[in-house]
């Protein structure tokens, strides 16, 4: 199973919401599936031009290691070797903080990612969670 196209953007029609409610920054989500592919990307005005790929990056890095990005971030600390050369091997890509949080259906197969920025990194993954769970899936933020 993958993420669909409307998932994907009930994703991120809850996880601006819960930005709202919490009266956060503007910010920029990307919702990968499975595969990494881009399912939808949205920025709020006022997020600044790096905004759309700093989520890609959270959510790419979750997706393409299998873990979230808060774990990235934690295995950054403690093997700061492997997360450069996974980020040299993804041109990159990789943004090993916390808010690339992955998608999982309720038999928790891996079926996305998403990826939040424009606040502090914990309040991008708590938006992100509640994005994902009020979509109906699990979030793993690897944390």
């Amino acid at each position: 199973m993958d993420l669909t196209l409307a998932d994907a953007k009930k994703i991120i029609e809850h996880t601006l919401a819960a930005r709202e409610t919490h009266k956060l920054k503007p910010m920029a989500v990307v919702v990968l599936g499975a595969a990494g592919t881009i399912k939808a990307s949205e920025s709020q005005d006022g997020t600044s031009l790096l905004r759309p790929k700093v989520a890609h990056g959270k959510a790419y890095g979750a997706i393409s290691l299998g873990i979230g990005s808060r774990a990235l971030f934690e295995r950054a600390k403690h093997e700061p070797i492997l997360i450069q050369a996974a980020n040299s091997l993804a041109d990159g890509a990789l943004v090993p903080v916390a808010g690339g949080v992955l998608v999982r259906d309720q038999e928790n197969n891996l079926i996305g990612a998403v990826g939040v920025t424009g606040d502090t990194s914990d309040n991008d993954e708590k938006c992100a969670v509640a994005g994902i769970e009020a979509a109906g899936f699990k979030a793993d933020t690897g944390g």
